[in-house]
């Protein structure tokens, strides 16, 4: 195999992929794990078991060009992860280690990162030099393209978007994750929903035990016409509307995209969403912002790395190990 193609990896807090990915985006091989959790070490094993066992040989060099990684966290000026979803990682200086392992340049992005670098290189904001990505899960990040280039911020937090403020309500939660993240993410649909059913609101979600409810279960609820699963999501495209529109106005994008595991119920709210984001944004920028959904899905993160580690389409990353 000639030195065609990187090496991608995409870290969760939970699942590891890797895939091999060659100059024109095309996937040519993939494997993922579920993440070794038991040290802080242990995720860093993995990474290399995966990309040996990807390329077919110890050392990657002459078989890869780089590898890319994303992390579900910060990532220093200097390569060094800090990831609390990851036990121990305060600062893991990953690429050090990697780059020490495989023998080839490793370069290291946040997932928010790398989701708009795989968006703008072969997804929905393909060929945009201004786009954002808005990743819903369990928590809500962006990744920021302004100009062609990432948008980092001075301490690397730019994207930390669950932190927005958009209505009135600031609780304990919305002091630990965020105002938006505490209104808008996946476990605060399932509190949503249950605080109503608490309150007597009946329904299909009446049926199910309590600490079953989750985001996807309020989802497949709404698409069945359970009319308190349908104003959940109604009322979170509201508020992720009025974040969109503050990130519209602050970065007046090309497109923003809506990407992480809530896209897949973004027919629920993609409507309300934008009607919040019309409702709030610089009139100007919003008449000509596009919003869509990802196609990309998981890939996104893999493409990203993928291709920031072939250091294509923008800056030179600082977070690299030559």
């Amino acid at each position: 195999m000639a030195a065609k193609c990187v090496l991608a990896v995409d870290l969760g807090g939970t699942k590891l992929a890797g895939a091999l990915v060659g100059s024109d985006g095309n996937v040519l091989a993939r494997k993922s794990v579920k993440v070794d959790r038991r040290s802080a070490l242990a995720p860093v094993k993995q990474i290399v078991e995966l990309a040996r066992e990807l390329v077919g040989r110890k050392n990657l060099r002459g078989r890869v060009a780089a590898t890319g990684v994303a992390v579900p966290g910060l990532v220093r000026r200097d390569g060094r992860v800090w990831a609390p979803n990851l036990p121990g990682w305060k600062k893991m200086a990953l690429a050090r280690r990697l780059k020490s392992a495989l023998g080839v340049t490793v370069v290291v992005e946040s997932d928010r990162n790398a989701a708009v670098l795989g968006e703008a290189w072969r997804g929905a904001a393909r060929g945009k030099s201004d786009a954002i990505v808005l990743m819903l899960g369990t928590g809500i990040g962006a990744g920021i393209l302004s100009g062609g280039r990432l948008v980092r911020g001075a301490h690397e937090l730019s994207g930390c978007a669950g932190w927005m403020v958009v209505t009135d309500e600031h609780g304990p939660e919305a002091q630990r994750v965020g105002q938006l993240e505490s209104l808008a993410a996946g476990p605060a649909i399932a509190r949503a929903a249950k605080k109503e059913l608490a309150r007597g609101k009946g329904g299909l979600l009446k049926e199910i035990p309590a600490e079953r409810i989750d985001a996807y279960e309020v989802a497949e609820a709404a698409r069945r016409g359970d009319m308190l699963g349908i104003e959940v999501y109604v009322e979170t495209g509201r508020l992720l509307g009025y974040g969109v529109a503050n990130l519209v106005s602050l970065f007046d994008p090309e497109i923003v995209v809506i990407g992480g595991g809530l896209a897949a119920a973004s027919d629920l709210f993609l409507d309300a969403l934008r009607r919040g984001m019309k409702q709030r944004a610089q009139p100007i920028a919003v008449k000509k912002v596009k919003v869509a959904v990802s196609r990309l899905g998981g890939d996104a993160n893999l493409l990203g790395v993928a291709w920031a580690a072939m250091g294509m389409g923008y800056q030179q990353p600082r977070n690299s190990e030559p």
